[in-house]
């Protein structure tokens, strides 16, 4: 029986990207709220929030373990995050358009890949830190 090392969630890297991601989320659910109007700003924010949703599933499973002891695991959790990650993504697409009426589809999406791209972004700027 391999021996399991978790982390601490709050200690991993990864979950400085998430509060960006949030944050993000937040700012531009805010702006479009300002910018243009309620429907705009609440579906903006949806769409972040589909994005950082599924993302913090797959972080919380994907690195809870490290260490050579631990690599089975470590490969059984990246699996089961990201299809936890695609499953959940395409569930609350789903219940979004099904369940928010009024919902501004562009803003929807518009959330999600700023999010998305957020995430990314940051990875690229921290690998410098």
């Amino acid at each position: 029986m391999a021996i399991r090392h978790q982390v601490p969630f709050w200690q991993l890297e990864v979950s400085k990207v998430l509060l960006v991601q949030l944050a993000v989320c937040l700012l531009i659910g805010t702006f479009a709220w300002c910018w243009s109007e309620f429907t705009s700003g609440y579906s903006v924010m949806l769409g972040g929030c589909i994005a950082w949703l599924p993302n913090a599933w797959f972080a919380r499973k994907a690195f809870r373990y490290h260490g050579a002891r631990s690599m089975q695991a470590i490969v059984q959790s990246f699996w089961s995050g990201l299809a936890g990650k695609m499953i959940l993504t395409a569930v609350l697409f789903a219940l979004a358009f099904a369940v928010v009426k009024p919902l501004n589809v562009a803003g929807l999406f518009v959330g999600f890949v700023l999010v998305q791209m957020t995430g990314s972004a940051s990875l690229l700027l921290m690998k410098g830190f």
